[in-house]
Parts: structure tokens; C-alpha cells; sequence
């Protein structure tokens, strides 16, 4: 009997590293530190998503020094998450950048000022210092600004732009009128700085109708060639998705996993569970597919640009639905 058994946990054995070796593999750079912002993609490998769709998907998480569009260019994964300004940018200059997916619905960017500035709307923006993030996320700001016809140089009929870390220091410390908040990330700093809503006053993005999408999924045009890839993204999406609607009925659950893959020790579980209930009414709505809606608001407010736009002609042939069409079919 115990030879039976011994025989049956070896078969087992051997099974399951010959699935393992036939596992098909993607590595994703995401676009930021470990965090619930990626909450779907940490799901969808802790839960074993990505191993019921035959993959073995390793997640390489960002930082203020990573540009994930670089890290693609380079070679260095197969997908990223990166927002579609920056990746409309590259694609201008030459890199064949492609959308296959897009989790994130709206955009969670937002300019988070302090009301005693006496700022009540954008048109007290003119000769204010304005905190802006740089590496790719200050192009829906400088389109907006241009839609506002005001100048980024500093003049008096314009703003002075505040190179912003990724921190929320220049508000705290007045350098800075306003700064660059995420409604998930940021904009609770701010609050567990000890600020009160009642002390701030939030433009957000798409309620000012500049909205850009944010968070999807991207790879390079050659990549879409290779059957073998097309197939592993096809899964991946589909598996991705499936844990981001976990994510979002489960945002305590989502929360503990983030922690649990987080080897920087940073995060709080407070700030996490806050991270994933508001992510969630990002997610909400999204099936993964992307809305073409969407993706020509985005394109039209990019070259809305005056005479300093982030793209200077529409874009051709930047996203393609193969990957979806295949996925959710």
C-alpha cells in the first residue's frame, strides 16, 4: 500500500513539474512600487489565475528610477502597464508601442490644492505654483494647461510648474499652491498628514473633462507576431481581469496579498484596503476591452496641446482588440 501511494505522490510530482515546464511565460513591469494599484495583477498569481491559464508570470514592480515604456523598449518584458499619454509620446517618436488591453475605465489624477490659497476653480490657477509629476505623467497636465491657454514658464499670465517627487512634502510645506494626487494614493497621504477635506480643494481630472486613460496594458507590434506571445497575452488578460474583480469584492483580501508581496516593508494595511476600494471604481465597468471612446477622448485631449501638444497627429494603428477579441470571445 505504501508502495502505491509512494508511486502516486511521484506520479503526481513528475505531473506537476511537467506543467510547470510547459507553462507558457510573460513577465509585466508595472508602472509603480508594489502596491493595490496593481492589485488585480498580485491576485491573479496569488490565487493561481495565471497557473489555470497555463502561465508562469513573473511581476516585476516599478519605481521613481523605471520607466516601464524603456523597460519594453529594452527587452526587459513582454507587457507593461504604463497610461496612454506616455505610451502615445513614444509611439510618436518611432517606438511601435501597441495597446492590447485596458483595465483601468477612469482616470483616478487629480490637482489637490490648499483652499486657504484662495483657489476655488482653474481659473485661479494663472500665477500659482502647481506640483506636477514628470516621466511621462505631466503630459495630460501640460494639455490641460494649453486648453487653459496657460503657459508652463513661469511667466505671470501663467504657472510655475514645481517638479513634483512622488511624495506630497510641497504642499505640506506651502511650496507649492496645488500638487498632483492620485485619488487612491496620494490624496490620502495628504489626509493622514493631517489635512481635512474641508481644508483642500480637488480638480479632478475627469470632471474637467481632460481625462487621459490610465493603467493599461502594452506591448511592442512584434510581439504580436509571435503566436506563442499572442496566446500568453491572451491568457494573461483574461486571467488579470478575473483578479480584478476579485480585487474589487474583495478589497481587504486584495490588500493582505499586495502586503504580502510587498518586500519593501513601505506599505500599511490601512493605506492598502484604502488603495483597493478606491481602484476599484476605476476598474468598475471594465471588462479589459478598450472602449474606442475612451481612446479618442484621450487622443483628442493630447493634441488639444496649443502650440506645444503631446502628439502632433493622430495616432495610427496604437491599439488593437486581437488580444480581448480572443480573451472574452
Amino acid at each position: 500500500m505504501k508502495r502505491i501511494l509512494g508511486m502516486a505522490g511521484a506520479l503526481a510530482l513528475l505531473a506537476g513539474m511537467a506543467q510547470a515546464q510547459d507553462a507558457l511565460p510573460l513577465t509585466v513591469q508595472l508602472k509603480w512600487v508594489t502596491q493595490a494599484q496593481f492589485g488585480g495583477y498580485y491576485v491573479a498569481k496569488d490565487k493561481g489565475f495565471y497557473e489555470e491559464e497555463g502561465l508562469d508570470v513573473t511581476i516585476k514592480p516599478g519605481g521613481p528610477d523605471i520607466a516601464p515604456v524603456q523597460v519594453l523598449a529594452g527587452g526587459g518584458a513582454d507587457v507593461v502597464v504604463e497610461w496612454m499619454p506616455a505610451a502615445l509620446a513614444a509611439r510618436e517618436k518611432g517606438l511601435p508601442i501597441v495597446n492590447i488591453a485596458q483595465p483601468f475605465k477612469r482616470s483616478g489624477m487629480m490637482l489637490t490644492c490648499r483652499k486657504e490659497t484662495g483657489i476655488a476653480s482653474p481659473a485661479d490657477f494663472r500665477g500659482r505654483t502647481l506640483g506636477v509629476w514628470f516621466s511621462g505623467n505631466e503630459y495630460p497636465f501640460l494639455s490641460w494647461m494649453n486648453r487653459l491657454g496657460l503657459k508652463t514658464d513661469g511667466g505671470p499670465e501663467g504657472v510655475t510648474v514645481l517638479k513634483q517627487g512622488f511624495n506630497v512634502d510641497p504642499l505640506l510645506q506651502k511650496q507649492a499652491d496645488c500638487i498632483s494626487t492620485m485619488t487612491y494614493n496620494e490624496y490620502g497621504q495628504v489626509l493622514d498628514a493631517g489635512l481635512k477635506p474641508e481644508d483642500l480643494v480637488t480638480f479632478k481630472y475627469e470632471d474637467q473633462g481632460v481625462a487621459t486613460l490610465e493603467d493599461g496594458l502594452y506591448v511592442l507590434e512584434p510581439t504580436l507576431k509571435d503566436e506563442d506571445k499572442v496566446t500568453a497575452l491572451v491568457r494573461f488578460v483574461r486571467a488579470t481581469m478575473k483578479g480584478f474583480d476579485y480585487a474589487a469584492a474583495h478589497p481587504d483580501k486584495a490588500a493582505a496579498i499586495v502586503l504580502e508581496n510587498d518586500e519593501t516593508g513601505a506599505q500599511t494595511e490601512a493605506h492598502q484596503l484604502r488603495m483597493a476600494e478606491e481602484v476599484a471604481k476605476l476598474t468598475e465597468g471594465s471588462t479589459g476591452v478598450l472602449d474606442a471612446a475612451d481612446y479618442q477622448r484621450t487622443v483628442d485631449t493630447l493634441l488639444s496641446g496649443g502650440s506645444d501638444p503631446v502628439i502632433t497627429r493622430a495616432p495610427e494603428g496604437a491599439y488593437v482588440t486581437v488580444i480581448t477579441d480572443r480573451a472574452f470571445d
